[in-house]
């Protein structure tokens, strides 16, 4: 069982297929706040502003398996782990996932 690492990403390969379109697909996600996509305002996800305390990233952590787990079908979220930008007061999810099914 192979693992990956997701990370908000800031680019997109329109070409991607199979796991690396997924993989792509969670990164978005975890690119996008709710309420800012037109089509769906749910889509995304809310993590605290201005909040680098142990508590915000539990919670954050909490929030990110719920959101890959119950948005792709087969992904397990092995680990999450942040990376902090203290100039912007930002956290920055770092998740390690497998697949069910390869």
């Amino acid at each position: 069982m192979s693992t990956y690492q997701i990370s908000p990403t800031a680019s997109i390969d329109f070409g991607a297929t199979g796991i690396k379109a997924t993989l792509q697909n969670a990164s978005f996600l975890l690119s996008t706040r709710k309420g800012t996509c037109f089509m769906d305002r749910e889509f995304g996800w809310n993590p605290p502003v201005d909040e680098l305390s142990e508590a915000a990233k539990v919670q954050m952590t909490a929030e990110v398996i719920e959101l890959l787990q119950n948005s792709f079908e087969g992904m397990t979220v092995e680990e999450v782990t942040f990376e902090e930008d203290t100039a912007t007061a930002t956290l920055y999810p770092r998740v390690k996932v497998v697949f069910d099914n390869g």
